[in-house]
Protein backbone atom coordinates (compact mmCIF):
# COMPACT_ATOMS: atom_id res chain seq x y z
CA UNK A 1 0.00 0.00 0.00
CA UNK A 2 2.71 2.50 1.05
CA UNK A 3 4.17 1.56 -2.47
CA UNK A 4 1.40 2.43 -4.45
CA UNK A 5 1.14 5.78 -2.89
CA UNK A 6 4.23 6.82 -3.24
CA UNK A 7 4.25 5.93 -6.55
CA UNK A 8 0.93 8.33 -6.75
CA UNK A 9 2.95 10.90 -5.32
CA UNK A 10 5.47 10.88 -8.08
CA UNK A 11 2.93 10.39 -10.80
CA UNK A 12 1.38 13.65 -9.12
CA UNK A 13 4.89 15.24 -8.98
CA UNK A 14 5.35 15.00 -12.38
CA UNK A 15 2.40 16.26 -13.52
CA UNK A 16 2.73 19.51 -10.98
CA UNK A 17 6.17 20.11 -12.48
CA UNK A 18 5.31 19.39 -16.60
CA UNK A 19 2.38 21.58 -16.31
CA UNK A 20 4.25 24.33 -14.00
CA UNK A 21 6.73 24.05 -17.36
CA UNK A 22 3.84 23.78 -20.12
CA UNK A 23 2.07 27.30 -18.56
CA UNK A 24 4.66 30.06 -19.42
CA UNK A 25 5.94 27.76 -22.46
CA UNK A 26 2.37 27.77 -24.25
CA UNK A 27 1.45 31.78 -23.31
CA UNK A 28 5.07 32.59 -25.25
CA UNK A 29 3.49 29.95 -28.24
CA UNK A 30 0.55 31.94 -28.21
CA UNK A 31 2.08 35.16 -28.29
CA UNK A 32 4.25 33.93 -31.13
CA UNK A 33 1.07 32.61 -33.13
CA UNK A 34 -0.35 36.10 -32.49
CA UNK A 35 2.30 37.96 -33.70
CA UNK A 36 1.72 36.03 -37.13
CA UNK A 37 -1.76 36.17 -36.80
CA UNK A 38 -0.91 39.99 -36.37
CA UNK A 39 0.75 40.70 -39.25
CA UNK A 40 -1.68 38.69 -41.50
CA UNK A 41 -5.02 40.76 -39.99
CA UNK A 42 -3.68 43.70 -40.49
CA UNK A 43 -2.01 43.27 -44.28
CA UNK A 44 -5.42 41.78 -44.90
CA UNK A 45 -6.46 45.32 -44.92
CA UNK A 46 -3.67 46.82 -47.17
CA UNK A 47 -4.35 43.68 -49.65
CA UNK A 48 -3.64 40.44 -50.89
CA UNK A 49 -0.13 40.91 -52.56
CA UNK A 50 1.22 42.33 -49.36
CA UNK A 51 -0.20 39.01 -47.26
CA UNK A 52 1.74 36.69 -49.93
CA UNK A 53 5.10 38.60 -50.55
CA UNK A 54 5.38 38.54 -46.59
CA UNK A 55 4.03 35.10 -46.35
CA UNK A 56 6.93 34.05 -49.10
CA UNK A 57 9.64 36.41 -47.55
CA UNK A 58 8.83 35.06 -43.77
CA UNK A 59 10.33 31.49 -45.23
CA UNK A 60 13.61 32.97 -44.83
CA UNK A 61 12.89 34.25 -40.97
CA UNK A 62 11.41 30.62 -40.73
CA UNK A 63 14.83 29.22 -41.95
CA UNK A 64 17.06 30.94 -39.42
CA UNK A 65 14.56 30.28 -36.41
CA UNK A 66 15.34 26.49 -37.30
CA UNK A 67 19.00 27.42 -37.64
CA UNK A 68 18.93 28.89 -33.69
CA UNK A 69 16.41 26.38 -32.65
CA UNK A 70 18.70 23.88 -33.44
CA UNK A 71 21.40 25.68 -31.69
CA UNK A 72 19.04 26.07 -28.92
CA UNK A 73 18.32 22.52 -28.91
CA UNK A 74 22.00 21.42 -28.77
CA UNK A 75 22.46 23.69 -25.97
CA UNK A 76 19.51 22.72 -24.15
CA UNK A 77 20.01 19.02 -24.05
CA UNK A 78 23.42 19.65 -22.25
CA UNK A 79 22.56 22.19 -20.40
CA UNK A 80 19.03 20.32 -18.66
CA UNK A 81 21.63 17.20 -18.28
CA UNK A 82 24.73 19.61 -16.39
CA UNK A 83 21.80 21.07 -14.70
CA UNK A 84 20.40 18.37 -12.71
CA UNK A 85 23.96 17.31 -12.45
CA UNK A 86 24.58 20.61 -10.72
CA UNK A 87 27.36 21.76 -13.19
CA UNK A 88 26.91 25.07 -13.63
CA UNK A 89 30.30 25.69 -15.35
CA UNK A 90 29.83 23.13 -18.32
CA UNK A 91 26.53 25.18 -19.37
CA UNK A 92 28.55 28.43 -19.23
CA UNK A 93 30.79 26.82 -22.03
CA UNK A 94 28.00 25.34 -23.94
CA UNK A 95 26.42 28.94 -23.80
CA UNK A 96 29.56 30.35 -25.24
CA UNK A 97 29.81 27.58 -27.75
CA UNK A 98 26.41 28.31 -28.58
CA UNK A 99 26.80 31.79 -29.28
CA UNK A 100 29.93 31.16 -31.97
CA UNK A 101 27.93 29.43 -34.22
CA UNK A 102 24.24 31.81 -33.62
CA UNK A 103 26.46 34.99 -34.08
CA UNK A 104 27.87 33.69 -37.06
CA UNK A 105 24.46 32.36 -38.87
CA UNK A 106 23.17 35.82 -37.90
CA UNK A 107 25.42 37.94 -39.43
CA UNK A 108 25.19 35.51 -42.47
CA UNK A 109 21.54 36.10 -42.82
CA UNK A 110 21.82 39.98 -42.25
CA UNK A 111 24.40 40.12 -45.37
CA UNK A 112 22.02 37.97 -47.60
CA UNK A 113 19.04 40.26 -46.82
CA UNK A 114 20.81 43.62 -47.16
CA UNK A 115 22.52 42.92 -50.23
CA UNK A 116 20.24 40.33 -52.09
CA UNK A 117 16.93 40.33 -51.22
CA UNK A 118 15.23 40.74 -54.43
CA UNK A 119 17.49 37.57 -55.61
CA UNK A 120 15.94 36.18 -52.58
CA UNK A 121 12.23 36.44 -53.02
CA UNK A 122 13.26 35.00 -57.00
CA UNK A 123 13.51 31.46 -55.60
CA UNK A 124 9.99 31.65 -54.31
CA UNK A 125 7.93 33.12 -56.72
CA UNK A 126 8.16 34.85 -60.49
CA UNK A 127 5.40 37.92 -59.49
CA UNK A 128 7.26 41.22 -59.86
CA UNK A 129 5.11 42.84 -57.65
CA UNK A 130 5.88 40.34 -55.10
CA UNK A 131 9.00 40.39 -55.27
CA UNK A 132 9.49 44.46 -54.75
CA UNK A 133 7.26 43.87 -51.86
CA UNK A 134 8.80 40.81 -50.31
CA UNK A 135 12.68 42.81 -50.85
CA UNK A 136 11.69 45.80 -49.42
CA UNK A 137 10.60 44.11 -46.02
CA UNK A 138 13.93 41.73 -45.93
CA UNK A 139 16.10 44.60 -46.43
CA UNK A 140 14.37 46.38 -43.13
CA UNK A 141 14.10 42.99 -41.15
CA UNK A 142 18.12 42.43 -41.59
CA UNK A 143 19.03 44.64 -38.82
CA UNK A 144 17.38 42.38 -36.36
CA UNK A 145 18.82 38.98 -36.72
CA UNK A 146 22.31 39.23 -35.06
CA UNK A 147 19.97 40.90 -32.01
CA UNK A 148 17.37 37.50 -32.41
CA UNK A 149 20.54 35.12 -32.49
CA UNK A 150 22.26 36.23 -29.43
CA UNK A 151 19.00 36.65 -27.17
CA UNK A 152 17.61 33.14 -28.58
CA UNK A 153 20.80 31.10 -27.26
CA UNK A 154 20.19 32.55 -23.77
CA UNK A 155 16.52 32.71 -23.43
CA UNK A 156 17.28 28.23 -24.76
CA UNK A 157 19.60 28.55 -21.73
CA UNK A 158 17.38 29.60 -19.12
CA UNK A 159 14.57 27.34 -20.11
CA UNK A 160 16.65 23.93 -19.73
CA UNK A 161 17.55 24.85 -16.45
CA UNK A 162 13.53 25.68 -15.59
CA UNK A 163 13.36 29.27 -15.81
CA UNK A 164 10.36 29.71 -18.64
CA UNK A 165 8.81 31.87 -16.48
CA UNK A 166 11.62 34.53 -17.50
CA UNK A 167 12.02 33.55 -20.97
CA UNK A 168 8.36 33.70 -20.93
CA UNK A 169 8.29 37.34 -19.50
CA UNK A 170 10.88 38.37 -22.40
CA UNK A 171 9.14 37.08 -25.27
CA UNK A 172 5.71 38.33 -23.70
CA UNK A 173 7.42 41.79 -23.84
CA UNK A 174 9.03 41.43 -27.50
CA UNK A 175 5.52 39.90 -29.07
CA UNK A 176 3.68 42.91 -27.04
CA UNK A 177 5.34 45.42 -28.77
CA UNK A 178 5.72 43.56 -32.07
CA UNK A 179 2.05 43.38 -32.22
CA UNK A 180 1.55 47.03 -31.18
CA UNK A 181 4.68 49.05 -33.53
CA UNK A 182 2.93 46.66 -36.47
CA UNK A 183 0.16 48.89 -35.81
CA UNK A 184 1.54 51.77 -36.34
CA UNK A 185 3.73 51.36 -38.73
CA UNK A 186 1.26 49.00 -40.92
CA UNK A 187 -0.92 51.81 -41.06
CA UNK A 188 1.31 55.19 -39.93
CA UNK A 189 -0.60 55.68 -36.73
CA UNK A 190 0.39 58.59 -34.40
CA UNK A 191 2.14 60.69 -37.29
CA UNK A 192 4.52 57.93 -38.46
CA UNK A 193 4.77 57.44 -42.20
CA UNK A 194 2.68 54.63 -43.51
CA UNK A 195 4.63 51.50 -44.52
CA UNK A 196 2.71 48.65 -45.37
CA UNK A 197 4.88 45.75 -45.32
CA UNK A 198 7.94 47.08 -44.66
CA UNK A 199 6.53 48.44 -41.47
CA UNK A 200 6.04 44.91 -40.24
CA UNK A 201 9.90 44.16 -40.55
CA UNK A 202 10.52 47.28 -38.73
CA UNK A 203 8.27 46.34 -35.77
CA UNK A 204 10.21 43.02 -35.63
CA UNK A 205 13.55 44.64 -35.75
CA UNK A 206 12.66 47.00 -32.96
CA UNK A 207 11.14 44.38 -30.84
CA UNK A 208 14.22 41.82 -30.68
CA UNK A 209 16.33 44.78 -30.01
CA UNK A 210 13.88 45.40 -27.01
CA UNK A 211 13.90 41.44 -26.29
CA UNK A 212 18.08 42.07 -26.37
CA UNK A 213 17.89 44.34 -23.77
CA UNK A 214 16.00 42.47 -21.52
CA UNK A 215 18.33 39.47 -21.34
CA UNK A 216 20.85 41.52 -20.62
CA UNK A 217 18.83 43.40 -17.62
CA UNK A 218 17.91 39.73 -16.69
CA UNK A 219 21.54 38.62 -16.86
CA UNK A 220 22.89 41.84 -14.55
CA UNK A 221 21.09 40.64 -12.00
CA UNK A 222 21.67 36.78 -12.38
CA UNK A 223 23.39 35.15 -9.39
CA UNK A 224 24.95 31.79 -11.98
CA UNK A 225 24.86 32.07 -15.57
CA UNK A 226 24.73 35.14 -17.07
CA UNK A 227 24.45 36.61 -20.78
CA UNK A 228 28.50 37.44 -20.79
CA UNK A 229 29.66 37.17 -24.53
CA UNK A 230 33.00 36.24 -23.20
CA UNK A 231 32.02 32.76 -22.56
CA UNK A 232 32.53 32.33 -26.45
CA UNK A 233 36.41 32.01 -25.21
CA UNK A 234 35.65 29.63 -22.64
CA UNK A 235 37.03 26.50 -24.10
CA UNK A 236 35.89 22.36 -23.58
CA UNK A 237 37.35 20.25 -26.30
CA UNK A 238 34.74 17.56 -24.77
CA UNK A 239 31.92 20.43 -24.83
CA UNK A 240 32.86 21.49 -27.96
CA UNK A 241 32.68 17.84 -29.20
CA UNK A 242 29.42 16.73 -27.65
CA UNK A 243 27.94 20.18 -28.65
CA UNK A 244 28.94 19.33 -32.51
CA UNK A 245 27.73 15.48 -31.56
CA UNK A 246 24.35 16.39 -30.69
CA UNK A 247 23.66 19.30 -32.21
CA UNK A 248 24.70 19.24 -35.35
CA UNK A 249 22.00 16.44 -36.13
CA UNK A 250 19.58 18.45 -34.62
CA UNK A 251 19.98 21.88 -36.38
CA UNK A 252 20.45 19.25 -39.39
CA UNK A 253 16.94 18.33 -38.59
CA UNK A 254 15.69 21.05 -38.03
CA UNK A 255 16.66 22.91 -41.31
CA UNK A 256 15.81 19.56 -43.32
CA UNK A 257 12.29 20.18 -41.76
CA UNK A 258 12.31 24.12 -42.58
CA UNK A 259 13.65 23.95 -45.65
CA UNK A 260 11.50 21.26 -46.82
CA UNK A 261 8.51 23.43 -45.40
CA UNK A 262 9.67 26.13 -47.90
CA UNK A 263 9.69 23.60 -50.73
CA UNK A 264 5.89 23.58 -49.90
CA UNK A 265 5.61 27.31 -50.13
CA UNK A 266 7.99 27.14 -53.18
CA UNK A 267 5.41 24.41 -54.90
CA UNK A 268 2.27 26.22 -53.81
CA UNK A 269 3.65 29.66 -54.84
CA UNK A 270 4.31 28.68 -58.70
CA UNK A 271 0.42 27.60 -58.10
CA UNK A 272 -0.75 31.15 -57.98
CA UNK A 273 -1.52 33.89 -55.34
CA UNK A 274 -4.52 32.70 -54.44
CA UNK A 275 -2.77 29.16 -53.31
CA UNK A 276 0.03 31.19 -50.73
CA UNK A 277 -2.85 33.69 -49.25
CA UNK A 278 -4.73 30.48 -48.42
CA UNK A 279 -1.74 29.00 -46.94
CA UNK A 280 -0.53 31.87 -45.39
CA UNK A 281 -3.82 32.10 -43.42
CA UNK A 282 -3.85 28.47 -42.80
CA UNK A 283 -0.24 28.44 -41.20
CA UNK A 284 -1.37 31.49 -39.02
CA UNK A 285 -4.53 29.07 -37.63
CA UNK A 286 -2.24 25.56 -37.72
CA UNK A 287 0.18 27.96 -35.60
CA UNK A 288 -2.57 28.47 -32.89
CA UNK A 289 -3.87 24.88 -32.48
CA UNK A 290 -0.07 23.45 -32.33
CA UNK A 291 1.22 25.71 -29.64
CA UNK A 292 -0.05 23.50 -26.62
CA UNK A 293 1.61 19.84 -28.82
CA UNK A 294 4.92 22.25 -28.60
CA UNK A 295 4.58 23.67 -25.28
CA UNK A 296 4.14 19.51 -24.46
CA UNK A 297 7.52 18.84 -26.32
CA UNK A 298 10.03 21.86 -24.94
CA UNK A 299 8.67 21.02 -21.36
CA UNK A 300 8.70 17.07 -21.59
CA UNK A 301 12.67 17.69 -23.24
CA UNK A 302 13.41 20.14 -20.37
CA UNK A 303 12.02 17.95 -17.24
CA UNK A 304 13.02 15.02 -18.97
CA UNK A 305 16.58 16.28 -19.36
CA UNK A 306 16.93 16.96 -15.98
CA UNK A 307 15.82 13.53 -14.40
CA UNK A 308 18.46 12.14 -16.56
CA UNK A 309 21.11 14.45 -15.25
CA UNK A 310 20.29 13.23 -12.05
CA UNK A 311 20.56 9.48 -13.51
CA UNK A 312 17.04 8.23 -13.17
CA UNK A 313 16.62 6.31 -16.05
CA UNK A 314 13.34 4.48 -14.35
CA UNK A 315 12.09 7.78 -13.78
CA UNK A 316 12.91 9.09 -17.37
CA UNK A 317 11.48 6.18 -18.97
CA UNK A 318 8.03 6.85 -16.92
CA UNK A 319 7.71 10.32 -17.47
CA UNK A 320 8.11 9.72 -20.86
CA UNK A 321 4.92 7.55 -21.30
CA UNK A 322 3.10 10.75 -19.23
CA UNK A 323 4.16 12.51 -21.99
CA UNK A 324 3.28 10.65 -24.75
CA UNK A 325 -0.56 10.32 -22.77
CA UNK A 326 -0.81 14.00 -22.71
CA UNK A 327 0.49 14.95 -26.06
CA UNK A 328 -2.07 12.73 -27.61
CA UNK A 329 -4.66 14.60 -25.88
CA UNK A 330 -3.12 17.82 -26.74
CA UNK A 331 -3.80 17.08 -30.24
CA UNK A 332 -7.01 16.36 -30.28
CA UNK A 333 -7.43 20.00 -28.80
CA UNK A 334 -5.48 21.54 -31.21
CA UNK A 335 -7.45 19.73 -34.12
CA UNK A 336 -11.15 21.01 -32.15
CA UNK A 337 -9.46 24.33 -32.27
CA UNK A 338 -9.05 24.65 -35.52
CA UNK A 339 -12.37 22.79 -36.39
CA UNK A 340 -14.00 25.35 -34.11
CA UNK A 341 -12.20 28.36 -35.72
CA UNK A 342 -13.33 27.10 -39.29
CA UNK A 343 -16.53 29.89 -39.07
CA UNK A 344 -15.02 32.99 -37.87
CA UNK A 345 -11.53 32.60 -40.58
CA UNK A 346 -13.87 32.33 -43.32
CA UNK A 347 -16.05 35.35 -42.44
CA UNK A 348 -13.11 37.38 -41.86
CA UNK A 349 -10.48 36.57 -44.58
CA UNK A 350 -10.34 39.25 -47.46
CA UNK A 351 -9.37 37.09 -49.89
CA UNK A 352 -10.83 36.18 -53.40
CA UNK A 353 -13.69 33.57 -53.82
CA UNK A 354 -10.84 30.79 -55.59
CA UNK A 355 -8.41 31.31 -52.51
CA UNK A 356 -11.36 30.93 -49.62
CA UNK A 357 -12.35 27.88 -51.50
CA UNK A 358 -9.10 26.87 -51.03
CA UNK A 359 -8.67 27.83 -47.22
CA UNK A 360 -11.47 25.65 -46.50
CA UNK A 361 -10.70 22.61 -47.30
CA UNK A 362 -6.75 23.02 -45.72
CA UNK A 363 -8.45 23.96 -42.63
CA UNK A 364 -10.13 20.53 -42.59
CA UNK A 365 -6.84 18.74 -43.45
CA UNK A 366 -4.99 20.32 -40.85
CA UNK A 367 -7.50 19.41 -38.11
CA UNK A 368 -6.12 16.22 -38.30
CA UNK A 369 -3.04 16.93 -39.66
CA UNK A 370 -2.39 18.41 -36.36
CA UNK A 371 -2.18 15.22 -34.33
CA UNK A 372 0.74 13.57 -36.64
CA UNK A 373 2.83 16.76 -36.08
CA UNK A 374 2.17 16.55 -32.34
CA UNK A 375 3.55 12.75 -31.77
CA UNK A 376 6.51 13.61 -33.93
CA UNK A 377 7.18 16.75 -32.38
CA UNK A 378 7.08 15.34 -29.12
CA UNK A 379 9.20 12.39 -29.92
CA UNK A 380 11.59 13.47 -32.18
CA UNK A 381 12.16 17.44 -30.68
CA UNK A 382 11.27 16.58 -26.94
CA UNK A 383 11.59 12.75 -25.84
CA UNK A 384 14.03 11.57 -27.99
CA UNK A 385 16.39 15.06 -27.38
CA UNK A 386 15.96 14.96 -23.69
CA UNK A 387 17.82 11.33 -23.55
CA UNK A 388 20.81 12.78 -25.74
CA UNK A 389 19.17 11.45 -29.19
CA UNK A 390 19.31 13.77 -31.97
CA UNK A 391 20.76 11.42 -34.84
CA UNK A 392 17.44 9.40 -35.31
CA UNK A 393 14.82 12.29 -36.05
CA UNK A 394 17.46 13.41 -38.37
CA UNK A 395 17.83 10.73 -40.61
CA UNK A 396 13.90 10.11 -39.77
CA UNK A 397 13.00 13.13 -41.40
CA UNK A 398 15.46 13.62 -44.30
CA UNK A 399 14.07 10.64 -45.62
CA UNK A 400 10.46 11.44 -44.64
CA UNK A 401 10.74 15.28 -46.05
CA UNK A 402 13.40 14.53 -49.50
CA UNK A 403 12.69 11.12 -50.32
CA UNK A 404 9.07 10.93 -50.30
CA UNK A 405 6.71 14.40 -49.22
CA UNK A 406 8.69 17.20 -51.28
CA UNK A 407 9.23 14.92 -54.70
CA UNK A 408 5.72 13.59 -54.11
CA UNK A 409 4.80 17.43 -54.62
CA UNK A 410 6.60 18.40 -57.27
CA UNK A 411 5.31 15.23 -59.38
CA UNK A 412 1.77 16.10 -58.22
CA UNK A 413 2.07 19.56 -58.55
CA UNK A 414 4.47 19.76 -62.24
CA UNK A 415 4.10 16.71 -63.66
CA UNK A 416 0.42 15.05 -63.25
CA UNK A 417 -0.19 18.99 -62.97
CA UNK A 418 -3.15 17.98 -60.12
CA UNK A 419 -5.57 20.77 -58.52
CA UNK A 420 -3.98 22.44 -55.98
CA UNK A 421 -6.15 20.90 -53.11
CA UNK A 422 -4.83 17.47 -54.42
CA UNK A 423 -1.40 18.57 -54.58
CA UNK A 424 -1.90 20.03 -50.94
CA UNK A 425 -3.31 17.19 -49.18
CA UNK A 426 -0.39 14.93 -50.90
CA UNK A 427 2.07 17.06 -48.88
CA UNK A 428 0.26 16.99 -45.66
CA UNK A 429 0.44 12.83 -45.83
CA UNK A 430 4.64 13.32 -44.66
CA UNK A 431 3.96 13.38 -40.79
CA UNK A 432 2.27 10.05 -40.50
CA UNK A 433 4.09 8.12 -43.16
CA UNK A 434 6.90 8.39 -40.56
CA UNK A 435 4.77 7.29 -37.60
CA UNK A 436 5.87 3.36 -37.49
CA UNK A 437 9.55 4.48 -37.79
CA UNK A 438 9.37 7.11 -34.68
CA UNK A 439 6.85 4.87 -32.22
CA UNK A 440 8.96 1.55 -33.06
CA UNK A 441 12.33 3.87 -32.07
CA UNK A 442 10.51 5.32 -28.57
CA UNK A 443 9.13 1.69 -27.84
CA UNK A 444 12.77 0.10 -28.31
CA UNK A 445 14.33 2.74 -25.67
CA UNK A 446 17.26 2.92 -27.83
CA UNK A 447 17.20 6.68 -27.15
CA UNK A 448 17.82 7.26 -23.65
CA UNK A 449 21.41 8.26 -22.63
CA UNK A 450 22.93 10.35 -19.90
CA UNK A 451 25.24 12.55 -22.05
CA UNK A 452 27.17 14.22 -18.98
CA UNK A 453 31.19 13.91 -18.50
CA UNK A 454 33.31 14.25 -15.44
CA UNK A 455 36.27 16.23 -15.12
CA UNK A 456 35.21 19.02 -18.12
CA UNK A 457 37.81 21.41 -16.82
CA UNK A 458 40.70 19.25 -15.60
CA UNK A 459 42.78 20.17 -18.53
Amino acid sequence: MQEIRMQGTKEKTFYQRIFKLVLPIVIQNLLSAAVGSADVVMLNYVGQSSISAVSLASQYTNLLFMIFYGIGTGAGMLCAQYYGKGDLRAIQAVEGISLRFSVGSSLVFSGMTLLIPEWMMRIFTNDGELIAIGASYLRFLSVCYLCWGISEVYLSVLRSMGRVVISTTLNVLAFSLNIFLNAVCIFGLFGAPRLEAAGVAIATSASRMVQLLGCFAVSFFSKDVKLDLRYMFVRSKALFSDFVRLSLPALGNDLSWALAFSMYSVILGHLGSDAVAANSFVTVVRNFGTVLCFGMANAGSILLGNIIGENKMGEAKGGAKKVMKLTVIAGAIGGGLILVSMPFVLKHAALSRQAMHYLKYMMLINVYYVMGVAVNTTLIAGIFRAGGDSRFGFICDVIDMWCYAVPLGLLAAFVLKLPVMWVYFLLCTDEFVKWPWVLGHYKSGKWLHNITRENLFSE
